[in-house]
């Protein structure tokens, strides 16, 4: 790895409780890297997808087609999320960063990175118990892919 090159391993978590029953997370905060918290859903954290379908049909369905739309209550659109998480990613000195992140900040920081338009955020899936590695040098980031099962990641 290039002294200047940042690369940044993103882990996802085991699916917990709250994942598996299709819960809003709620933020929650990454010491060493706050921008990488998870994105803030208002009102809806902590309840089920399904309720909020219920009780906000055409919150939930604004959230799931225009990246401007925040939650209520205080919530974060992905266009901010993305923004929060680039902004974040942006600042990190050269070597190797880990961080344990959600779902939703792994597709945020490969959009920014690959600098590909907000509504592809919803066009990733992520794998719990996944790495994503992106690497950066001078304002230009890359998306390591093919990665063999059950290699240490090569540089």
């Amino acid at each position: 790895m290039h002294p200047t090159t940042v690369r940044v391993r993103l882990v996802t978590p085991p699916l917990d409780e709250a994942a598996r029953r299709h819960r809003f997370p709620y933020g929650d905060p990454r010491p060493g890297h706050e921008g990488l918290r998870g994105q803030g859903h208002g009102a809806w954290a902590g309840r089920a997808m399904d309720e909020v379908a219920g009780q906000d049909p055409e919150g939930l369905r604004r959230w799931m087609t225009d990246t401007s739309y925040a939650p209520p209550g205080g919530g974060e659109s992905v266009e901010a999320l993305i923004a929060r998480v680039g902004a974040h990613l942006g600042t990190l000195a050269p070597g190797t960063h880990r961080a344990v992140v959600g779902q939703g900040v792994v597709r945020a920081a490969v959009v920014w990175a690959l600098e590909l338009p907000a509504a592809a955020f919803w066009r990733f899936d992520v794998r719990p118990e996944s790495v994503t590695t992106l690497t950066g040098r001078y304002g230009r980031w890359n998306l390591l892919v093919g990665q063999p099962e059950e290699q240490p990641e090569q540089s």
